[in-house]
């Protein structure tokens, strides 16, 4: 029998004002997870209006037909967002598109089940994949890789300062027994881990790393981000919550990249209004607030940036 798992839409209210919804409108919600964002949309939603969710996760998919499979105003896709552009194609949607959501990183259920191999607080298999049936797992990765490779892995997305020495150890381990349990590769960096943050689990960065490496999240995140635009009606909203430095980085430079417009060279005397900016920045970076973070620690890195698509042509119809 399946466990349930509780999921908590992390920045609920603040995504709902930021898209804006139309009754009549165009929807896309890139990370359909366990469908919190997703069901508040089609909430809003009259008989005309559209939502099309995406998840690589099978059991998102499933628990997506489950809820919504009934709901004539409701799609969902098994694959990555990167296949956004193609299913907006497919659906004559594109410049159409009056709203899209990307919730990045993992949902709720996908760290609570330990069988996912997720999460260093719960024992479990050492898997990492977003898709159980697509690509390596993390632990079939790091059977193979070496030192520099894992090392490179916890510096670059996990932002871990001792990845030479937390690689070193993993890789002296694997010697003597293969790393196949997540409450195995936890420990190991444990012993490995010279300073402890109060309040921070040791294992924190570099299990988030190699997830991110495990799930190409970063390089799918660039792929989608022009796709998501190009999608977009004029007044259209892009909304993004990342979780990570790393994430939101790339988030923040795209929009602010967009909004500015073409580049030229400093000293060309070209007016702003020759620019052809794509995009306008809705208002600041958005974080959970303290009620929220008392009802759900795991929001505290949530940042939430908004855009609104100004050029394009634009539609409707849920064809």
């Amino acid at each position: 029998m399946t466990q349930p798992f509780t999921h908590r839409p992390v920045l609920f209210d603040e995504v709902l004002a930021a898209l804006t919804i139309r009754a009549d409108g165009i929807y896309i919600d890139g990370t359909f997870g366990r469908g919190g964002h997703a069901g508040a949309i089609l909430e809003r939603l009259g008989s005309q209006g559209c939502l099309l969710g995406l998840d690589k996760d099978p059991q998102a998919v499933a628990e997506a037909e489950r809820r919504f499979g009934t709901d004539g105003r409701f799609a969902i896709e098994r694959g990555s967002f990167t296949q956004l552009g193609l299913h907006v194609k497919q659906r004559g949607w594109q410049g159409k598109v009056d709203g899209i959501l990307l919730d990045l990183g993992v949902s709720s259920p996908q760290l609570d089940d330990a069988s996912r191999g997720f999460s260093f607080r719960n024992d479990g298999v050492l898997d990492m994949r977003m898709d159980p049936e697509q690509g390596r797992s993390a632990a079939q990765w790091l059977a193979s890789a070496n030192e520099r490779e894992i090392a490179d892995v916890l510096y670059q997305y996990g932002e871990e300062r001792h990845s030479r020495r937390i690689a070193r150890a993993i890789v002296s381990a694997r010697a003597e027994t293969p790393i196949t349990r997540t409450a195995q590769l936890a420990e190991i960096i444990r012993q490995a881990h010279p300073s402890w943050e109060p309040g921070r689990d040791p294992a924190t960065k570099s299990f988030q790393g190699i997830r991110i490496f495990i799930n190409a999240e970063l390089d799918d995140l660039r792929d989608c981000l022009p796709q998501a635009l190009e999608a977009l009606s004029p007044g259209g909203r892009l909304a993004v919550i990342s979780f990570h430095s790393l994430e939101d980085r790339i988030v923040k430079r795209f929009m602010r990249d967009e909004a500015k417009g073409d580049q030229f060279p400093p000293a060309l005397p070209v007016p702003q209004s020759a620019l052809n900016p794509r995009l306008m920045l809705v208002g600041k970076a958005i974080r959970a607030g303290k009620r929220e973070l008392d009802e759900n620690p795991r929001a505290r890195s949530a940042v939430l940036r908004v855009a609104e698509r100004l050029a394009g042509s634009g539609g409707g119809g849920c064809s």
